[in-house]
């Protein structure tokens, strides 16, 4: 039986939180101010940081790692990954303001609520349903979309939230048929490939030291951020480290206030309060399904 160490496990994602609130405003500064593409930063970003965890990569066995029945599922479950992540940069190099995106990307799980009904046949109750449409309701508040000043771009980060619960609910499906470390393992390895692709029309080249520097912070960050989320949730129960996870916002806030002086209005902190009273209900629900069953 695994321990609990909650200190540890909050700590773990809490330090999570504050690399990608590091790595979103890196990334905005290398698009914004040195002109970069989005899916060129993807590419030297999870570049660097597939080196960066090697060695966590070795521990998990690759070989035996790569065992697998479902290989295609693997290769469709990345791609899904890949366009979450490109359509999370594109956004941030709009610029979308990252108060803004970050609340609209907690969406993610209302998206998977959705998925795990349709596509998964799973039973999602009322009370599941009825928390879902609120959590939208709150993207609706943060969005706009009858205000005068809304932007489509605003829509990115939704649709980043959109595939990245299609590929929670691949690894759902898959997980009863292959182990942890092939999920990370594939990936790991897959995902610079498909970056490649898609930034091959619109490649450049970074120039200047400056820019090396904040790409090589930038994929340092993200495989430390990996790595923090996996440590998360090895030391603390899921239950327990999951609601430090929503820390990301305010931290994300600071970051674009400190870097860009963007100050989000009141209608963000309404907005992410609904979402993330929404996911909190829909997980707290998820917690409680396996407690019911070992009653009976």
């Amino acid at each position: 039986m695994s321990q609990h160490h909650p200190i540890q496990g909050a700590s773990w994602m809490l330090t999570a939180g504050l690399a990608f609130a590091v790595i979103n405003s890196l990334t905005q500064i290398a698009s914004i101010h040195f002109g970069l593409t989005s899916t060129t930063v993807a590419v030297i970003q999870y570049a660097i940081a597939l080196f960066a965890i090697l060695p966590y990569l070795k521990t998990l066995g690759i070989r035996r790692a790569l065992r697998t029945d479902n290989l295609k599922l693997h290769v469709f479950r990345v791609f899904l990954s890949v366009i979450g992540i490109q359509l999370w940069i594109w956004a941030l190099a709009y610029p979308v303001p990252i108060w803004q995106g970050i609340a609209l990307l907690m969406t993610s799980p209302l998206f998977a609520t959705i998925g795990s009904g349709l596509f998964l046949k799973e039973k999602v109750g009322t009370a599941r349903w009825g928390a879902t449409l609120a959590g939208f309701v709150g993207a609706m508040v943060i969005l706009e979309p009858w205000s005068e000043d809304f932007s489509w771009a605003t829509l990115l980060p939704v649709g980043a939230a959109f595939f990245w619960a299609c590929y929670s609910l691949m690894v759902k499906k898959l997980s009863s048929q292959d182990s942890p470390s092939t999920m990370v393992v594939y990936l790991l390895l897959l995902i610079t490939p498909f970056n490649i692709l898609l930034a091959m029309p619109d490649w450049q080249t970074p120039s200047g030291g400056t820019i090396w520097v904040i790409l090589i912070v930038i994929g340092v960050m993200t495989a430390l951020a990996q790595w923090a989320i996996v440590k998360a949730y090895s030391v603390a129960d899921a239950s327990f480290v999951q609601p430090f996870d929503h820390a990301k916002l305010p931290l994300n806030v600071l970051a674009g206030w400190l870097v860009f002086s963007w100050v989000p209005p009141g209608r963000l902190w309404l907005g992410a309060a609904i979402i993330i009273a929404s996911v909190a209900f829909i997980t707290h629900w998820e917690t409680k399904k396996p407690a019911k069953v070992n009653k009976i």
